[in-house]
């Protein structure tokens, strides 16, 4: 059977191209087909792959900022024909599955997200730093939007979701079933050593407003515990104008530094609302605990009293009643450990090998859950 991939752009680097890079190597034969793509903005590795973008990739300054664009992406996917091929794979959060596919072809949709422009839209333009004003004129073309993602989610044959709030949210907005696949997780990189944590929290990833890196640095400064802040972003100077004396910053760090960190740290920290969350995961991978908000991606990652915690609500209070009480001697490493390696890279690539196996040999993949490749 042909086999054609769908991204929904390629000018920043992020979970969503850790996937595409994946499904790639599973099917290197298979043409990826995209909006814009900036060859100096992604990995070298893609310079090789057979990478067509449509119309909108001629866009004047599109390749930096492709937000203002964004009504327009439904248009140029609607108008790429992939009635050639037998099975289409789209790696979505946006609006890249509503290319055109041939009656009776298969369409297998991995949804990272449900797009989140048109079903969240204001904590989408919160995220974004978008005025509430340009929000209230944004409505019409939201409610526009919001009709096409709906309709071009109808056509797709099968979902795939990255966890068990994405299975939720496709029900809920698309009144889809799907399977869930939970995304790669690089569980080679990070290990455990034999060394004695170290008496610091962990956070790292990028300063943004939607990380709440806030809430970790208040709950620390409220007990007293030093964190280390490890990332840059456009919050970092509100950050720091907050952060009190057992607080440091880092800056962004390298692939090294971040592994030698979280090996290091006696507890992960992670209170931002993630539809799935890599980080969590990676210092499991290190033998370290994740202490995170209970909701999202984290509740299927961390497994309270074992692998972390969870904080049931998003304040500062909340986690600093569970840093209070954190003894990182309670967490065996071999159970963080174990727990990671259920969402290995090569675990991801089993089971859409078996997914997409299924489909091809018109057997219905179950919904609901996770394929059960020892079936």
């Amino acid at each position: 059977m042909s086999l054609a991939l769908v991204h929904d752009w390629l000018n920043q680097i992020g979970g969503a191209e850790d996937v595409l890079i994946e499904l790639h190597a599973l099917f290197p034969d298979a043409p990826v087909y995209t909006s814009i793509y900036a060859p100096a903005k992604m990995p070298v590795v893609m310079r090789d792959w057979d990478i067509r973008s449509n119309w909108l990739d001629h866009l004047p300054g599109i390749h930096d900022h492709h937000q203002p664009y964004l009504p327009l992406y439904p248009v140029g996917f609607a108008r790429t024909d992939l009635s050639q091929y037998d099975l289409v794979l789209s790696n979505k959060s946006g609006f890249c599955h509503g290319v055109k596919i041939r009656s009776g072809a298969s369409h297998i949709c991995y949804c990272l997200a449900p797009t989140r422009y048109v079903w969240t839209p204001d904590a989408y333009l919160a995220r974004e730093g978008i005025g509430s004003a340009a929000g209230v004129a944004l409505r019409p073309l939201i409610s526009a939007l919001r009709q096409w993602d709906y309709n071009a989610a109808q056509k797709v044959t099968h979902f795939i979701a990255i966890s068990t709030d994405i299975r939720a949210r496709i029900h809920r907005y698309y009144h889809r079933q799907s399977s869930i696949i939970y995304p790669p997780v690089d569980t080679l990189r990070f290990r455990p050593t034999n060394k004695t944590p170290e008496n610091f929290f962990l956070s790292l990833g990028r300063l943004i407003p939607y990380k709440r890196i806030d809430l970790a640095i208040e709950a620390c400064n409220r007990i007293g515990a030093r964190l280390l802040v490890a990332g840059d972003g456009r919050d970092r100077a509100a950050l720091e104008a907050i952060a009190g004396p057992t607080i440091e910053f880092l800056g962004r760090v390298s692939d090294a530094e971040a592994v030698d960190l979280m090996a290091r740290c006696q507890a992960f920290l992670f209170p931002g609302l993630e539809d799935f969350g890599i980080t969590p995961l990676q210092a499991q991978a290190a033998g370290r605990p994740a202490i995170a908000y209970g909701a999202g991606g984290a509740v299927d990652t961390v497994i309270p009293g074992k692998t972390g915690e969870l904080f049931t609500e998003q304040s500062a209070e909340a986690l600093a009643a569970v840093l209070s009480q954190f003894d990182n001697q309670s967490y065996d490493p071999s159970l963080c450990r174990a727990n990671a390696e259920r969402f290995s890279a090569e675990r991801f690539r089993h089971e859409i090998i078996s997914y997409v196996e299924r489909v091809r040999s018109g057997v219905e993949p179950r919904s609901g859950d996770a394929v059960d490749v020892s079936a």
